[in-house]
Protein backbone atom coordinates (compact mmCIF):
# COMPACT_ATOMS: atom_id res chain seq x y z
CA UNK A 1 0.00 0.00 0.00
CA UNK A 2 1.45 3.41 -0.61
CA UNK A 3 -0.03 6.24 1.41
CA UNK A 4 1.91 9.67 0.38
CA UNK A 5 1.63 12.32 3.08
CA UNK A 6 1.45 16.00 2.78
CA UNK A 7 3.01 17.60 5.65
CA UNK A 8 2.62 21.38 3.68
CA UNK A 9 -1.37 20.12 3.30
CA UNK A 10 -3.67 21.47 5.87
CA UNK A 11 -5.53 18.54 6.12
CA UNK A 12 -4.92 16.34 9.15
CA UNK A 13 -2.44 13.43 8.74
CA UNK A 14 -4.78 10.63 9.85
CA UNK A 15 -7.52 12.17 7.09
CA UNK A 16 -4.78 11.91 4.37
CA UNK A 17 -4.76 8.22 5.32
CA UNK A 18 -8.22 7.82 5.94
CA UNK A 19 -8.90 8.99 1.96
CA UNK A 20 -5.92 7.19 0.67
CA UNK A 21 -7.36 4.37 2.37
CA UNK A 22 -10.86 5.00 0.88
CA UNK A 23 -9.77 5.65 -2.02
CA UNK A 24 -7.83 2.61 -2.72
CA UNK A 25 -10.35 0.13 -1.58
CA UNK A 26 -13.16 2.37 -3.62
CA UNK A 27 -10.92 1.71 -6.58
CA UNK A 28 -10.16 -1.71 -6.46
CA UNK A 29 -6.54 -1.16 -5.17
CA UNK A 30 -7.55 -2.82 -1.99
CA UNK A 31 -9.88 -5.90 -2.13
CA UNK A 32 -12.08 -7.38 0.08
CA UNK A 33 -10.63 -9.15 3.09
CA UNK A 34 -7.36 -7.47 2.14
CA UNK A 35 -4.91 -7.63 5.24
CA UNK A 36 -3.71 -3.56 6.06
CA UNK A 37 -0.34 -3.28 7.79
CA UNK A 38 -0.53 -3.10 11.55
CA UNK A 39 -0.65 0.38 12.93
CA UNK A 40 2.98 0.37 14.17
CA UNK A 41 4.17 -0.88 10.61
CA UNK A 42 2.30 2.36 8.94
CA UNK A 43 3.35 4.14 11.62
CA UNK A 44 7.08 3.49 10.91
CA UNK A 45 6.76 3.51 7.10
CA UNK A 46 5.20 6.67 7.31
CA UNK A 47 7.51 8.36 10.09
CA UNK A 48 4.30 9.73 12.41
CA UNK A 49 2.96 8.72 15.45
CA UNK A 50 0.97 5.20 15.87
CA UNK A 51 -1.75 7.30 17.70
CA UNK A 52 -2.14 8.85 14.02
CA UNK A 53 -2.65 5.45 12.54
CA UNK A 54 -4.82 4.29 15.30
CA UNK A 55 -6.87 7.38 14.98
CA UNK A 56 -6.98 6.66 10.64
CA UNK A 57 -8.03 3.33 11.43
CA UNK A 58 -10.81 3.73 13.88
CA UNK A 59 -11.85 6.15 11.56
CA UNK A 60 -12.38 3.83 8.32
CA UNK A 61 -13.39 0.82 10.75
CA UNK A 62 -16.12 3.19 11.96
CA UNK A 63 -17.37 4.36 8.46
CA UNK A 64 -17.10 0.27 7.40
CA UNK A 65 -14.36 0.00 4.99
CA UNK A 66 -12.33 -2.02 7.20
CA UNK A 67 -12.97 -4.72 9.97
CA UNK A 68 -10.12 -5.20 13.03
CA UNK A 69 -10.27 -8.84 14.55
CA UNK A 70 -8.01 -8.53 17.86
CA UNK A 71 -4.66 -10.64 17.20
CA UNK A 72 -5.59 -11.01 13.65
CA UNK A 73 -5.09 -7.38 12.40
CA UNK A 74 -7.33 -4.90 9.95
CA UNK A 75 -9.25 -6.04 6.82
CA UNK A 76 -10.91 -4.21 4.29
CA UNK A 77 -14.21 -4.82 4.68
CA UNK A 78 -16.48 -6.78 2.23
CA UNK A 79 -18.73 -4.47 0.31
CA UNK A 80 -21.84 -4.37 -1.68
CA UNK A 81 -21.84 -2.57 -4.80
CA UNK A 82 -24.58 -0.24 -4.14
CA UNK A 83 -22.58 0.96 -1.29
CA UNK A 84 -19.75 1.47 -3.22
CA UNK A 85 -21.96 3.45 -5.75
CA UNK A 86 -22.96 5.58 -3.13
CA UNK A 87 -19.39 6.85 -1.66
CA UNK A 88 -18.92 7.23 -5.07
CA UNK A 89 -21.85 9.68 -5.34
CA UNK A 90 -21.07 11.27 -2.21
CA UNK A 91 -17.93 12.18 -3.36
CA UNK A 92 -19.08 13.33 -6.80
CA UNK A 93 -21.99 15.75 -5.16
CA UNK A 94 -19.00 16.93 -2.94
CA UNK A 95 -16.91 18.26 -5.88
CA UNK A 96 -19.75 19.67 -8.14
CA UNK A 97 -20.55 21.42 -4.95
CA UNK A 98 -17.22 23.06 -4.92
CA UNK A 99 -17.35 23.60 -8.60
CA UNK A 100 -20.80 25.35 -8.94
CA UNK A 101 -19.84 27.53 -6.28
CA UNK A 102 -16.28 28.31 -8.52
CA UNK A 103 -18.56 28.92 -11.17
CA UNK A 104 -21.00 31.10 -9.67
CA UNK A 105 -17.70 33.21 -8.25
CA UNK A 106 -16.35 33.49 -11.59
CA UNK A 107 -20.26 34.64 -13.02
CA UNK A 108 -21.05 31.73 -15.06
CA UNK A 109 -24.73 30.99 -15.01
CA UNK A 110 -26.31 27.76 -15.29
CA UNK A 111 -26.90 26.96 -19.07
CA UNK A 112 -23.16 27.46 -19.39
CA UNK A 113 -22.18 25.56 -16.28
CA UNK A 114 -24.40 22.71 -17.79
CA UNK A 115 -23.28 22.68 -20.86
CA UNK A 116 -19.48 22.95 -19.68
CA UNK A 117 -20.22 19.86 -17.60
CA UNK A 118 -21.87 18.03 -20.45
CA UNK A 119 -19.17 18.67 -22.83
CA UNK A 120 -16.68 17.27 -20.14
CA UNK A 121 -18.87 14.31 -19.22
CA UNK A 122 -18.79 13.11 -23.24
CA UNK A 123 -14.99 13.36 -23.32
Amino acid sequence: MHIIIRNSSGTPIYEQIVAQIKDAILTGGLAPGEALPSMRLLAKELKISVITTKRAYEELEREGFISTQQGRGSFVAERDLEFVREEKMRQLESQLEQAAATAKGCGVDRAEFVQLAALLYDE
